[in-house]
């Protein structure tokens, strides 16, 4: 009997499960708290298997982008199993899946574990750009889901969305929503954005800055009045600086520094660590609030090094870095010392850290 998508799914939701894999040669897999577990109760899947759930599965543009380039993001959804983000892709020959679980609603800053900075960065009118950045996997859709769901309950403004695939709807509430997927409503993310400026929204959200075009586009939107939040897949502010950077010639690179150093609001970049108890996962953040010694160090095109300085030694402006952040999750008994150490630039201070909380021997 064939397998069916929906089964499948079923147990992902019953499991509380992130993600399911899909792949021949393996039963289906599924991630719960960070850990991958076999659906031993299924049959390793055959070429036919995962031929014939894609195919279940793809909508239009994504069978048409999965024949031309082998690989296809859309999402998938079900009124009794919610929605889910699908990544499909040829490996050796055969077609692999990987989907992964949209929670329905969006958590508060609270329940996500987020700073209190972050609602500065988005509660006021002032435009700019805010961003947020870490891997894959590391929690960027629902924080910036959580921001959007913050400000359409608390500012009467028009927000658009313009997403690859949309993962989170939402309903208006205080604010006026409107939600643009790429493939479907625009063709991609400039044109999607400078439509935008002509639509009356306040606030632009990107589901990712991936290339130069995007880059210029939001930088764009920030200067002409609007609040743009979006995701990178960098791992920290620095990096995240010196990538936006680079997606442009040497010529316009000093001038996309003072674009940078007038606009940016806030980098928000983040990792999911496993809990003290195993029970489930906990948030990591590093976070760079603009000023004027930020200012700086984005003008002069310096490393990341004396970045971090800035960020550890302006508390006061709410920034924290990873290893203020790690150690407060420590100390907190939220994440063991062995679980920490890795996520840290200076595991030392960490160990010292917990043996004064005595917390190590």
């Amino acid at each position: 009997m064939p397998i069916a998508i929906d089964d499948l799914l079923r147990r992902v939701v019953e499991r509380n499960a992130s993600d399911l894999h899909l792949k021949v040669g393996s039963p289906p897999v599924i991630r719960v708290d960070g850990e991958l577990q076999r659906l031993e109760e299924f049959e390793p899947l055959k070429t036919t298997d995962t031929e014939t759930l894609a195919a279940e599965l793809f909508t239009a543009r994504a069978a048409r982008d999965f024949k031309s380039t082998g690989e296809a993001d859309f999402a998938y959804g079900k009124p009794d199993l919610g929605r889910f983000r699908v990544a499909a892709f040829r490996q050796r020959g055969s077609v692999s899946m990987v989907m992964r679980r949209v929670v329905p609603g969006s958590p508060n800053f609270e329940e996500l574990g987020l700073p209190p900075v972050v609602r500065k960065l988005i509660e006021t009118e002032v435009p700019g750009i805010v961003l947020v950045t870490g891997p894959s996997g590391s929690g960027k859709t629902t924080t910036v889901s959580s921001m959007v769901d913050w400000i359409n309950e608390n500012r009467p403004v028009s927000i658009v969305t313009i997403e690859d695939p949309i993962e989170v709807l939402h309903p208006d509430k205080r604010a006026v929503v409107a939600q643009r997927e790429i493939g479907v409503d625009t063709i991609d993310y400039s044109s999607a954005v400078r439509a935008a400026m002509r639509q009356d929204a306040d606030v632009i959200v990107l589901s990712e800055i991936a290339d130069p075009e995007t880059a210029r586009a939001a930088i764009t939107a920030a200067e002409t009045g609007h609040l743009v939040i979006s995701t990178m897949r960098t791992s920290d502010p620095a990096e995240t600086v010196s990538r936006i950077v680079g997606y442009f010639p040497a010529s316009q690179q000093q001038m996309v520094r003072s674009q940078l150093a007038g606009l940016l609001k806030g980098i928000l970049s983040q990792r999911l660590l496993e809990s003290l108890n195993g029970s489930g996962l906990v948030l990591a953040t590093e976070v760079l609030v603009n000023n004027e010694r930020v200012q700086e160090w984005i003008m002069s095109e310096q490393t990341g090094a004396p970045l971090t300085e800035v960020i550890r030694e302006s508390e006061f402006f709410g920034m924290q870095t990873f290893d203020q952040s790690v150690l407060r999750l420590v100390l907190s008994r939220h994440v063991d010392v062995e679980t920490a150490l890795p996520h840290v630039r200076n595991g030392h201070q960490l160990r010292a850290k917990a043996m004064e909380a005595g917390l190590l021997s």
